[in-house]
């Protein structure tokens, strides 16, 4: 039998006094089998408690978190400790070793320790997501809700179940913060009582952005960083489904266009309007100067009511590249289109045919690095399992795969800390059915580390939640409305935009 040195012991603050460790016991030299796995990840100093369960049955559990001279001892099968002993053990960073103790036929026996990196580049307090059914499930019980991340705390923000009805059911999607700040938020509603809802300074306002030179209302956006503006993609939508494709379900553009809403004025400046080609997902460089976005060149040939069959049969074809235009803020008026990334010229790395297609870009805080997702075809990469995150570096236009954030499934939307440290990525690689918010560490070097998924009080519970995270988007602070607030805005008639002629 081994012991424990009286005199190691007496150098460790033990932190949590209720759990007994060992004083007697077998080291094996096994690695411990856990869920989810936390090995090796690369964590901020303020994170909530990483609770995980220990597949392994014993008769008994003793695991023990140390960092520097503080230690944790925590009990049990499920591994939860005490939020304000975590944040006790992690605040000043360093390095956690984690070992577990197991007991069988009355005899303890020590695994083989692990390590968490604590870092002292914090993450933003907050994380929204919408929550949804995976499958193709009509309107049901779909909500945005917000998690503290320095905790176990979970608030919803909106859910349809408080307007919708047997009879008029409502959805909810693309949710939005203007610089990281929960005060300013947008989301759509659509089917009953659809419009634009825009919070400011405790207020809901909503809005009408479907107008008669407009072929939708605003649907994909992008807050401007230094005004109170809102470039949104105009969608005319539809799907394909799939019986025999890996892939089940295909969204794709039917038409798009771009757009420009002054939220002061309540008025609609064009963008790019009435053009046969498909513009997608706006966003900003950080200084506000340049407007980004996906472009599909792909034309269409079928008569007016043959549109959608063409595209039906077609939708590999369709591949968008990355351009930007420059932004006159004075006039509201853009430059003319530069090409930034043309990824239906690339090389798949799952596909011997050339070309992909390229979605979602979205600068780090700093600008200099631009993150896209790349996808064999297609807008809408969070059903397509080659889908990839993509690292362009801005100051020299090389561009990589970000090999330690992606995995063998979907890996689709992401947003960046306001710090540009962290970077939260939309992933299927737990079970191909169920997206989980995946959190890495984006270094100095702009690389990424381990990322590991949202740590939740339940550590089965990434298991067992029969719903998907869907667009998470970090905020520094709460939003500041209730549920009850924007469902009364809701019931009332949206206030209609002005299109600028």
């Amino acid at each position: 039998m081994i012991k424990i040195l009286p005199y190691i012991l007496a150098a460790i603050t033990l932190i949590s006094c209720n759990v007994s460790i060992p004083q007697e016991y077998t080291d094996v030299h096994e690695e411990l089998a856990i869920y989810p796995d936390y090995r090796d990840v690369v964590i901020p100093c303020n994170i909530a408690p990483l609770t995980f369960h220990i597949q392994q049955e014993a008769d008994g559990y003793v695991t023990v978190l140390t960092v520097g001279d503080k230690q944790i001892a925590v009990g049990g099968q499920d591994v939860v400790p005490n939020e304000e002993e975590w944040h006790g053990l992690i605040s000043d960073g360093g390095n956690m070793t984690i070992e577990t103790y197991l007991k069988n036929g009355g005899k303890w026996y020590k695994t083989s320790p692990w390590e968490i990196t604590i870092v002292k580049d914090e993450i933003d307090q907050y994380l929204a997501y919408r929550l949804v059914s995976p499958g193709y499930i009509l309107y049901d019980a779909l909500s945005i809700n917000q998690r503290d991340l320095t905790s176990w705390e979970e608030r919803v923000i909106y859910d349809t179940r408080i307007t919708s009805t047997d009879e008029k059911a409502q959805c909810i999607n693309c949710h939005s913060f203007h610089n990281y700040n929960g005060s300013e938020m947008q989301f759509h509603a659509r089917a009953a009582l659809g419009g634009t809802l825009i919070v400011r300074d405790g207020r809901v306002n909503k809005i009408n952005l479907k107008t008669d030179s407009t072929i939708s209302a605003g649907v994909y956006p992008a807050w401007h960083p230094k005004e109170n503006l809102i470039a949104y993609s105009l969608n005319k939508t539809g799907q394909v489904f799939h019986t025999l494709d890996r892939n089940k379900i295909e969204v794709q553009d039917e038409g798009s266009d771009m757009i420009l809403y002054d939220i002061e004025a309540n008025t609609v400046y064009p963008v790019s309007i009435g053009t046969k080609e498909f513009e997608c997902y706006p966003t900003w460089t950080p200084d506000g100067e340049w407007l980004y976005y996906s472009k599909a060149d792909y034309q269409v040939t079928a008569s007016e009511g043959r549109v959608w069959d063409e595209l039906r049969e077609n939708f590999y074809k369709v591949k968008y590249n990355i351009v930007r235009r420059k932004f006159h803020s004075s006039t509201r008026t853009f430059g003319e289109e530069e090409m930034v990334l043309k990824a239906d010229t690339m090389t798949s790395r799952y596909y011997i045919d050339k070309g992909l297609s390229a979605t979602l870009p979205r600068f780090s805080p700093d600008g200099k690095y631009l993150i896209v997702t790349l996808g064999a075809f297609g807008v809408f990469h969070i059903w397509h399992r080659d889908a990839d995150i993509y690292q362009i570096d801005t100051e020299t236009g090389e561009g990589r795969y970000m090999d330690g954030l992606n995995s063998g499934d979907v890996e689709s939307y992401h947003s960046w800390s306001s710090n540009g440290r962290w970077m939260v990525v939309s992933s299927r690689r737990e079970d191909g059915a169920y997206t989980r918010p995946y959190i890495s560490y984006i270094d100095k070097e702009g690389k990424e580390h381990k990322p590991f998924v949202l740590p939740q009080r339940n550590p089965l519970q990434n298991k067992q939640l029969q719903r998907s995270y869907n667009v998470p988007e970090f905020t520094r602070t709460p939003v500041d409305v209730t549920p009850q607030e924007i469902a009364s805005r809701m019931k009332r008639d949206a206030v209609q935009a002005k299109f600028y002629h």
